[in-house]
């Protein structure tokens, strides 16, 4: 089991690379998680080092640990005042004909005995707020950078599906789950403001299944 690679590292914040495929929580019916790498990941720290948000299981890329509870506390704060800075990349299912853009659709969650919960489009719902730029299109495949002010639960994926008009590839909910092996989001860039010390910075690579779709990150 492989412990996921560290992008940033100081005595109160990590920023792992996350596969994709790795679930924050441990899945009801067994299988690894996060959980099972933050033992390794103390470096020698007392204790374990605590997530300050959530990716989805298939979502890679940067996710921030806290290494104390004082560092958790500051570091959320960041996200709920909207002071952290995220870039993703995704590849959706379709050919985006537009440079750039803004998407302002509020999210409500929804929930079926037959589907499950999913987060939809509502008026009522919390405000959601995307910056997107068309990056490349190949193959009637676009990849686009997404830019979220807001953080709420699948929010580029309904904004792609609903503002875009298109979905994530691979995208067994808000799409048809085709084309691809996971729901084909990345989480590239981190940036987290702090007083007194430099922010935190960090930078993910491109994963190897958004270059075999002949995808780079330039």
């Amino acid at each position: 089991m492989t412990t996921p690679a560290i992008l940033f590292e100081d005595g109160e914040a990590l920023v792992i690379d996350k596969p994709a495929g790795l679930p924050l929580d441990p899945p009801r019916s067994g299988g690894p998680s996060l959980a099972d790498h933050l033992d390794a990941l103390r470096l020698g720290f007392q204790r374990e080092p605590a997530p300050v948000h959530r990716l989805d299981r298939d979502t890679s890329g940067c996710l921030l640990l806290a290494r104390n509870p004082k560092a958790l506390k500051r570091f959320s704060r960041a996200f709920e005042e909207r002071l952290v800075t995220k870039r993703y990349l995704g590849i959706v299912a379709g050919e985006v004909t537009e440079d750039e853009g803004s998407i302002l659709l509020s999210l409500s969650k929804v929930s079926t005995a037959k589907d499950g919960w999913r987060m939809i489009a509502a008026r009522r719902g919390k405000p959601a707020v995307t910056h997107w730029r068309r990056l490349t299109t190949r193959n009637g495949l676009t990849l686009v950078e997404f830019r979220p002010e807001t953080g709420r639960t699948h929010q580029i994926r309904v904004h792609a599906a609903q503002g875009l008009g298109f979905a994530l590839l691979g995208d067994p909910v808000y799409g048809d789950g085709k084309g691809a092996d996971r729901t084909m989001l990345h989480a590239a860039a981190l940036g987290v403001p702090r007083e007194g010390k430099p922010a935190i910075e960090a930078v993910s690579p491109l994963p190897a299944d958004f270059a075999a779709l002949g995808f780079s990150d330039e």
